[in-house]
């Protein structure tokens, strides 16, 4: 016994070698378990190194060798262990491609079902993407709002699955949608910002698998969706609204519906027709397969066949294609009912005040993260096209406008503390002698014991006469551009950290009075943010401008927050001036409509007339109450979701005792017993149970341990 223990010690601590059997002889008792190294070809190092296991007792007994032999080993154990090492070294590579050709048949069976909704997932979120500028294919939403609703109402698709195809969904979604940053900051942050976005698709593919079960699921769907979509809004770090559904339909039919309730009503209506479309196309390929009844009438048809009696028309349940029949419908209605009011609104109406406005793009040296290094040379820009401007007026080749809208960052050197800055600004405001709306960089007083100059994104009135007036400072700041978030993380994570500036959001009104004009203000940023725009109309805003600096982005980044303006025209029933220092600079309509706009990257101005609008919309006024609304239905749907797949724990209540129960379990005379058999019920939620004990009083520990599936 004590050799069998030493000889397993032994073999424990020579690291798997093996002893030299005779092929003729019988097996020991006990032997050595094959490994895969004894599959492989034997390496010449490694016959030499070996040597028979032998135990302590069985040794030879002498003595005179042993210390010599002692001394041989202590000499040869290094060498064959680099020996050793090196040939698993070799044998690596070998072995991990003979692994992964192992699995690969596992990992394909695993695959296969799940291939043509993984194709799917991308599929829809490269349509949703197509549907934004510069493709503008407003009708692709539609579809890939139908494509994600089949793959998330398949019946193989799982919560934990619909987290997976929602996040792949996100991604095929953001990453071709945002690449204008990776041009200016590189890959990895534009990849990350994508994945970060497609975390909220994905928490919406969970939620729908839950909420699939119950009736009206294409309603719950985009119910779902749109709250994920204020969710995005608001966190992390201020919220990123960007690549909300209604911006990619500024071109599209359904824009109208804006009008009704905001952004978020609108991405309800696209939504919401895609799901319907899927869920009727699932009901017909039913009742193709069902020959020709739906699933409803093909139980009745049985019943009758069965019970041989007639069902009135009044007892059929209507078909499944009703309900997502009539929310199409519905949609298509509204948007049609809609639809005049706002084209009359671009027409205008003889009563409404009108003014000429101009806005300036002055242009930029060049494209990039360091075009403010060449600060007065934007200002300069700015200026000299300003003049241009009123030269053109004076010629009578332009209106004479009654204020200039200069874009965000026009003068990047603070006005107010450098005079030759101020004298550029006067005597552009002279030469078209009317005031300026411009966006200028303020400095603010320094903190103590901190060395950083903190400053504010302002738009500033200039006038010709007494300069600076009223102003507006960005109240929504953006996050790892304006300023950086956590410097004490990400300032160890990227190189870039270090471009982010210090500026400093303030409280404003977001409305500023310039040539008698109550203009509302949405600084760049913050036209993707809901409350900016409906913050300046409330507080009286007859026309809308959106100043803008898109120096450090390209033109299709333009063409996405000029469709965001285009939105906001419609939502609120305004004119919206863009200006951006490169373009696209843009005047819009109510309707949506582009009246002029410049070119990117290239110096220009428009000069054009546009009413000024007092009415206000109901997505105006009752907006932030419909989007709390739809928030409010998707937490209750999700939780009836739950409740419908019974996920919440039930508690198990045993039943009380009778009084003439006897004390030992047993049947009483000339009866069964009374709860014979009752705990191997399952239970009513229809999932697993096993029986723990069979007949008499069940222990009291049990009603504690069982719980809810």
């Amino acid at each position: 016994m004590a050799k069998e223990w030493l000889g397993r010690h032994r073999r424990s601590a020579e690291a798997g070698k093996a002893a030299p059997v005779d092929e003729g002889a019988a097996s020991p008792p006990e032997t050595l378990d094959e490994s895969p190294d004894d599959e492989a070809p034997a390496d010449p190092h490694d016959e030499a190194d070996e040597a028979p296991l032998v135990a302590p007792d069985e040794a030879p007994a002498d003595d005179g060798a042993d210390d010599t032999g002692a001394g041989t080993r202590a000499e040869e154990v290094p060498d064959s262990l680099v020996v050793r090492l090196g040939t698993a070294a070799r044998r690596a590579p070998a072995r991990l491609g003979t692994a992964v050709l192992v699995r690969l048949p596992g990992w394909w069976g695993a695959l296969r079902p799940r291939l043509a909704r993984l194709i799917v997932s991308v599929v829809s979120g490269l349509l949703l993407c197509a549907s934004f500028p510069s493709v503008n294919w407003w009708w692709a939403a539609v579809v890939a709002a139908a494509l994600l609703g089949w793959v998330l109402t398949h019946p193989a698709t799982t919560a934990f699955g619909g987290v997976g195809y929602g996040f792949l969904f996100g991604l095929s979604f953001y990453v071709p949608l945002l690449p204008w940053i990776s041009s200016l900051v590189g890959a990895v942050p534009w990849l990350l910002l994508a994945a970060m976005c497609a975390v909220f698709p994905g928490l919406f593919g969970l939620f729908a698998v839950v909420v699939r079960g119950l009736p009206g699921w294409p309603i719950w769907f985009a119910v779902v969706w749109t709250a994920q979509e204020w969710l995005k809004s608001i966190v992390p770090f201020g919220g990123f609204p960007w690549g909300a559904v209604a911006y990619g339909q500024a071109d599209g039919p359904l824009l109208p519906l804006v009008q009704l309730g905001g952004t978020p009503v609108l991405s309800l209506a696209v939504m919401l027709l895609g799901f319907s479309a899927t869920a009727i196309g699932r009901e017909i390929v039913k009742w193709w397969r069902s020959g020709g009844h739906s699933g409803a009438e093909a139980s009745e048809h049985a019943a009758d066949e069965v019970a041989d009696k007639d069902v009135t028309s009044a007892d059929t349940p209507p078909p499944a294609v009703v309900l997502p029949g009539i929310c199409i419908c519905l949609v298509l209605f509204a948007a049609a009912v809609v639809w005049p009011q706002v084209r009359h609104a671009g027409a205008g109406s003889g009563g409404e005040p009108t003014v000429t406005v101009a806005a300036v793009q002055g242009n930029v040296p060049r494209l990039g993260l360091d075009f403010n290094a060449q600060r007065r040379a934007v200002l300069d820009y700015h200026v000299d096209e300003t003049l241009r401007l009123a030269a053109d007026v004076r010629a009578g080749a332009a209106p004479q406008p009654q204020f200039v809208v200069w874009p965000e960052n026009a003068s990047d050197i603070d006005p107010l503390l450098n005079p030759d800055a101020a004298q550029q600004i006067a005597e552009a405001a002279h030469a078209i002698g009317a005031p300026i709306l411009l966006g200028t960089v303020l400095e603010l007083p320094s903190r103590p014991q901190d060395p950083t100059e903190y400053t504010t994104n302002t738009v500033i009135v200039w006038n010709p006469v007494t300069g600076p007036a009223d102003r507006h400072d960005k109240e929504i700041v953006q996050p790892f551009g304006e300023y950086l978030p956590m410097p004490w993380l990400f300032e160890h994570l990227s190189g870039y950290a270090g471009r982010a500036g210090h500026m400093v959001p303030r409280p404003s009104s977001g409305v500023v009075q310039i040539a008698g004009v109550p203009v509302g203000v949405s600084t760049c940023w913050e036209v993707i943010f809901d409350r900016s725009p409906r913050k300046a109309v409330l507080n009286g805003a007859q026309l809308l401008a959106v100043p803008a600096n898109n120096a450090t982005f390209d033109k299709r980044m333009s063409e996405q927050q000029l469709a965001f303006a285009k939105v906001r025209a419609v939502e609120h029933d305004r004119y919206v001036v863009v200006a951006g220092t490169t373009g696209v600079s843009a005047i819009i309509a109510p309707d949506g409509g582009e009246l002029v706009r410049t070119e990117f990257f290239t110096p220009g101005y428009l000069d054009i007339q546009v009413r000024l609008k007092t009415e206000l919309t109901p997505a105006t006024r009752w907006g932030p109450i419909m989007q709390w609304v739809l928030v409010a239905a998707a937490g209750a749907v999700i939780l009836a979701g739950i409740r419908h797949n019974r996920w919440f724990p039930r508690p198990i209540r045993l039943r009380s005792k009778p009084s003439d129960e006897p004390e030992e379990p047993g049947a009483p005379a000339g009866g069964s017993p009374p709860d014979q058999g009752a705990d191997d019920i399952p239970p009513d939620n229809g999932g697993d149970y096993t029986a723990l004990h069979r007949g008499g009083r069940p222990p009291r520990y049990l009603g504690r341990h069982r719980g809810a599936t």
